[in-house]
């Protein structure tokens, strides 16, 4: 599961730098969305399936579960619009734009899944509790949500005919956010990471959202 998310953190982060496409090319660029997105559903899928077991408890446990889903399900509307740009960039011989940024449903989805999140994680008044292992992570997971929907805004405030540089506001906001992700599923490997904290009775969290325990 972590590997799936750092794989499709990796995408997002590469794919919306301009000298990327400069160098492979818009179709190339698009494919490298749409696989992202893919990694991030498989991801997504698995911690579904992780979080299922705990999805009646109350608490933590309750709280893992639907915010794997919500983020699950914004994973599928991000399949469904790296897909249409992908479709676009190598029909199109022509298309020199960026093609994809984070859509509006997907962004919502990301962001109300990384708020369960963070509310369910040990905090002291709206600052997480420091100390044990991934307390940072549900801060970082959030703030990775809110710079994909900032980067979603930006591509309805930005020309449609703008170019790569006139899109530098959601370039940036969506590879800044890819990661976050990408250092909340990295934090996973280690021996002490996120998913491997017992016993602490508090949640974990991952990217985008929790890590459930296995």
């Amino acid at each position: 599961m972590a590997l799936s998310f750092a794989v499709g953190s990796s995408c997002f982060v590469v794919a919306p730098f301009p000298g990327y496409a400069e160098l492979v090319g818009p179709g190339a660029t698009a494919v490298t969305f749409f696989a992202g997105s893919l990694a991030f559903t498989c991801g997504g899928a698995l911690q579904v399936w992780l979080s299922s077991r705990e999805r009646r408890s109350p608490g933590a446990g309750r709280a893992a579960w639907w915010a794997a889903v919500v983020q699950f399900a914004g994973t599928l509307f991000f399949n469904a619009t790296t897909f249409r740009a992908m479709h676009t960039a190598l029909s199109d011989p022509e298309y020199d734009r960026l093609v994809w940024r984070p859509d509006a449903l997907g962004s919502i989805c990301f962001l109300v899944s990384g708020v369960i999140a963070y509310r369910a994680s040990a905090r002291r008044g709206w600052l997480p509790v420091r100390g044990q292992a991934g307390w940072w992570a549900p801060a970082v997971n959030l703030l990775g949500c809110i710079l994909f929907g900032i980067s979603a805004i930006a591509g309805y405030v930005v020309p449609s005919e703008g170019s790569l540089l006139d899109l530098a506001a959601a370039n940036w906001t969506t590879a800044a956010g890819a990661a976050c992700f990408l250092v909340c599923a990295l934090a996973t490997f280690r021996p002490s990471g996120v998913a491997n904290e017992r016993g602490s009775g508090s949640s974990t969290s991952g990217d985008p959202g929790f890590l459930a325990r296995p």
